[in-house]
């Protein structure tokens, strides 16, 4: 019986090792590749421009763009009038991609549960888009405002229309009844949330769609809000 009671010691504490130095490589990864910038040397030019900001709530970062612009009208594709206030004249429209279940059960982090960290983790839940609508936009330290040429600007939106999950003949697939407030919307996204792919990894993916500064990689608001110091 020792034997093999020292050799499920050896598995277990393998195993607990294993969590350990997997652990410490991540919080490393997590604090040191965002230090590597991406597009810092991106010149903007005269002509042609737009205004897209980032966006954030402490945690969580959203790329704002105009509803309709001289490049492209958002409203074909998503429409105020799926939030419950359904007022048109909101201006902006802040897109944020995360886990589904993060989104909808988890509206603050009391309410988070085991179980749904857990799934967003490792790759075991599905997205969702969350789109919020403003009429006005203050920039300070938790909104940064950049201008972004025609051409940029149309592959970020590009970027952003590919997180969502499209119905056959409808459009972005409405999560009903799901908001926070009255000027948001919830739609079913493409991608699975994970240690490796954040709601900010995804918005720093954005950013470097269209040429903008932006990390080699993050999962935290700070690495890419830093970029706008």
């Amino acid at each position: 019986m020792q034997p093999l009671f020292l050799k499920a010691i050896k598995v277990v504490w393998k195993m607990i090792l294993g969590v350990l130095v997997f652990v410490a490589l991540y919080v490393t990864f997590v604090f040191v590749v965002p230090k590597i910038p991406v597009n810092r040397t991106h010149v903007e030019s005269d002509s042609e421009m737009v205004d897209v900001y980032i966006l954030t709530n402490g945690v969580h970062t959203d790329i704002v763009m105009p509803i309709n612009s001289r490049f492209y009208d958002w409203r074909p594709f998503i429409d105020p009038s799926d939030t419950k206030s359904q007022d048109p004249d909101v201006r902006y429209a802040a897109f944020g991609w995360g886990d589904k279940g993060f989104y909808l059960d988890t509206p603050t982090w009391a309410d988070l549960k085991f179980s749904t960290a857990f799934k967003a983790a490792f790759w075991l839940g599905s997205s969702a888009m969350h789109v919020t609508y403003h009429k006005e936009l203050k920039e300070g330290d938790r909104c940064r405002r950049m201008q972004v040429s025609k051409q940029d600007f149309l592959k970020m939106i590009e970027y952003v229309k590919s997180s969502f999950r499209m119905a056959e003949t409808n459009g972005p697939i409405l999560i009903g009844g799901a908001s926070y407030e009255q000027y948001d919307a919830f739609y079913e996204g493409i991608g699975t949330y994970n240690l490796f792919f954040t709601c900010n990894t995804w918005a720093n993916d954005a950013l470097k769609s269209g040429n903008q500064r932006a990390c080699l990689w993050a999962a935290r608001q700070e690495d890419i809000f830093s970029k706008y110091e």
